[in-house]
């Protein structure tokens, strides 16, 4: 299978680092010739795409922002029997599919951060029809695969960066009070908080941990601790 990326940002650069480990093949392509060669550059399994290219693909995966995954398409002459892949967290695929009824259009949604997925792997991918198992094995490297609504990803993505902006504010907010330094407010806000929430989520919370979890609980169930 030829497999094609168009979107070579955050999100792009964190897939094509697995892709590379584990020795799939991709093409990249990019308006501007010379960003494509030294994107491939980094990587032993990249090669550069042509525009011409393009049509000669089984997929194409678009890690596009939302605005451009339209236009991009529409500037193509493509065969009907590629596959599109809609990466575009705020854009729905069904309004792909309906300005483009002839073509194979799939959304494969990304559910986290890029840099997380670039460190750790295991990425959560959401769809809401069976993917073809030629295109399932590219993100089986990338983590996981889950069929749910679009709009769940939106909701979710929305209350998560909700909840970590008013963690950071509050963090800024407390630190500054106590008089505490600033360089230590950005290691609580690019490390310390970041981890701590990961060993939460992970159940590996050491005991000093732990023992603040016990505290919170308690004030929101109104208990003192024991």
């Amino acid at each position: 299978m030829k497999a094609g990326l168009v979107g070579i940002g955050k999100l792009g650069t964190a897939m094509m680092t697995h892709w590379h480990q584990s020795s799939i093949p991709i093409g990249i392509y990019h308006p501007v010739k010379k960003k494509a060669e030294d994107f491939v550059q980094q990587f032993q399994n990249g090669y550069y795409l042509s525009e011409q290219e393009l049509t000669k693909l089984d997929v194409l995966i678009l890690a596009l922002p939302s605005m451009q995954v339209i236009p991009f398409i529409s500037s193509l002459k493509i065969d009907v029997s590629t596959h599109f892949i809609n990466m575009a967290t705020a854009l729905y695929t069904k309004e792909i599919k309906t300005s483009f009824p002839a073509l194979n259009i799939h959304g494969v949604k990304f559910m986290g951060h890029w840099k997380d997925l670039l460190d750790h792997g295991n990425g959560l991918f959401i769809t809401e029809t069976t993917l073809p198992l030629n295109i399932e094995d590219l993100y089986h490297c990338l983590g996981k695969i889950k069929l749910d609504r679009e709009d769940c990803l939106t909701e979710v993505n929305k209350l998560a960066t909700y909840y970590a902006i008013k963690a950071a504010i509050e963090i800024e907010k407390d630190f500054s009070g106590k008089g505490i330094s600033s360089e230590y407010v950005k290691r609580a806000l690019t490390s310390l908080a970041p981890e701590v929430m990961r060993s939460y989520s992970e159940g590996n919370l050491g005991h000093f941990a732990m023992d603040i979890v016990k505290e919170v609980q308690a004030k929101q169930g109104g208990v003192k601790p024991n």
